[in-house]
């Protein structure tokens, strides 16, 4: 496998520095009393997951202009990924922002706890860790009356995601908010295509198509353990390469196409089959990659009426890239994201053919909101300090598991419904909430040092 970095864009690869205050959508709804006072007090921010996503997700939230946020606390389980995290932000345009003595600096599976005890009730902790974490760390936040941001994805499996149906219930009767990291939702373009297709400009939808191909990238390609640090440590640290850790690459990765292809859609899909393989499984040097991805995958989703929306993944070197996602109608088209995984400008077409000569409509977005992962971090505080309603925990959960619906069909080559999968009990982290630094993880290598991989047909019922 050549593991040669990708030059696509990753969710966070460039870090904004300021950013206009863009108004969030309107939401109605019976207002509780307010966590946060609508006045110009600091908002105190705990970071839990100092990696590349968390640093970015600090960056965005320090940039808001709306109120001063001001990061008190970090957490992880690697010093050295802290430390790191820390410097950056310290060296960032917004590091007059960071206030993180050594003694709110805390490693360890216990650390987001001391983090978040940092905070006071209606502040904002912010979750980039691995997924299988997610729940943990929110129900404690909601214990502390702690508004939050969740990176995706949210859930890898059924029980999680059930769990976190409930939890972002339990956020909303506490009056408390929660942002997740799909930031596509944030687009303004997509915001307004989203709005001329359900208002019929392109006619009823009856495919969408979404490309993320590119060659390898982040972790989610992994030769044997080297024995250090912990088998465990190892996983967190190469997540993309583990179901448990991240729904794999194709949860990660993919996740947006297919949060606002369902978006344009305006519902959930009801079944899903799938094609997938591994192709190249050793390193340019011989070694064996241990992974359990697929390197291409192409899911058939379902709707209730009988429309498509094709997910096509790929990571390999040297093949066309694609990374971009389109919309069929009726009457006409849309290019939904002109590239990466929501690229400007959302635009819509007569006919099937997406030509100039045919455009109806294309995005024109004033620069101040044209950062989609701004955007987010604005319309959330703009909804904490004005006490309007705002979770998008359900539909970070359903993304979530639609992403893991369409990757278990392809791993088990099988065709599933949404429903069926949400019943399922297969659990791929239990007693996560239990871990120590010491734990074993939740998969251990056999004695070649591989780890159990998907093999449809061969493993009906199961991932692996």
């Amino acid at each position: 496998m050549n593991q040669s970095p990708t030059h696509s864009t990753t969710r966070r690869q460039f870090l904004k520095t300021t950013g206009g205050f863009a108004a969030a959508s309107a939401l109605t709804g019976i207002l509780l009393p307010a966590v946060h006072a609508a006045d110009n007090a600091p908002i105190q921010v705990a970071l839990i997951g100092c990696g590349g996503r968390g640093t970015g997700a600090a960056v965005n939230a320090l940039s808001v202009g709306l109120v001063p946020l001001k990061l008190v606390a970090m957490a992880d389980v690697f010093r050295d990924r802290l430390d790191s995290s820390y410097h950056a932000l310290k060296g960032h345009p917004v590091g007059s922002r960071v206030e993180v003595p050594e003694d709110r600096k805390f490693i360890g599976f216990d650390a987001y706890r001391k983090a978040m005890d940092c905070l006071k009730p209606g502040d904002i902790a912010i979750f980039t860790t691995p997924l299988a974490f997610r729940w943990v760390h929110f129900t404690y936040a909601i214990q502390k009356g702690l508004h939050v941001f969740m990176e995706k994805p949210l859930t890898a499996d059924a029980p999680t995601s059930r769990r976190m149906l409930k939890l972002g219930e339990a956020a909303s009767a506490k009056n408390l908010k929660v942002g997740v990291g799909l930031m596509s939702r944030h687009s303004r373009a997509m915001q307004q295509l989203a709005q001329r297709i359900q208002d019929g400009e392109i006619g009823d939808l009856i495919l969408m198509r979404g490309y993320r191909m590119h060659g390898p990238g982040g972790s989610a390609y992994s030769t044997k353990w080297p024995g250090n640090p912990s088998e465990l440590l190892w996983q967190i640290q190469r997540f993309h390469s583990f179901i448990w850790a991240s729904g794999g690459c194709f949860n990660d990765f993919y996740i947006h196409h297919v949060d606002h292809c369902c978006w344009m859609k305006n519902a959930w899909p009801v079944k899903a089959q799938a094609l997938g393989g591994r192709h190249y499984r050793f390193a340019p040097d011989g070694a064996m990659c241990v992974d359990q991805n697929f390197d291409v995958y192409s899911v058939e989703y379902t709707f209730a009426d009988g429309a498509k929306f094709i997910m096509d993944g790929r990571c390999m070197n040297g093949c066309k890239e694609i990374y971009s996602s389109y919309a069929q109608g009726t009457k006409g088209n849309a290019i939904i994201s002109s590239a990466y995984d929501c690229g400007l400008p959302s635009s819509t077409f007569k006919g099937q053919t997406p030509d100039r000569a045919n455009l109806i409509w294309e995005s024109n977005i004033k620069p101040e909101e044209q950062d989609p992962y701004l955007n987010e971090w604005n319309d959330l505080v703009h909804a904490i300090v004005n006490n309007q309603p705002y979770n998008e925990v359900e539909r970070g959960v359903y993304a979530s598991a639609v992403s893991s619906l369409g990757r278990k069909a392809a791993h088990t080559g099988q065709e599933i419904t949404l429903e069926d999968f949400m019943k399922s009990d297969q659990e791929y982290a239990p007693g996560v909430d239990q871990w120590k630094m010491d734990s074993a993880g939740p998969l251990v290598a056999d004695a070649n040092g591989r780890y159990p991989i998907p093999e449809p047909g061969l493993k009906p019922h199961s991932e692996y």
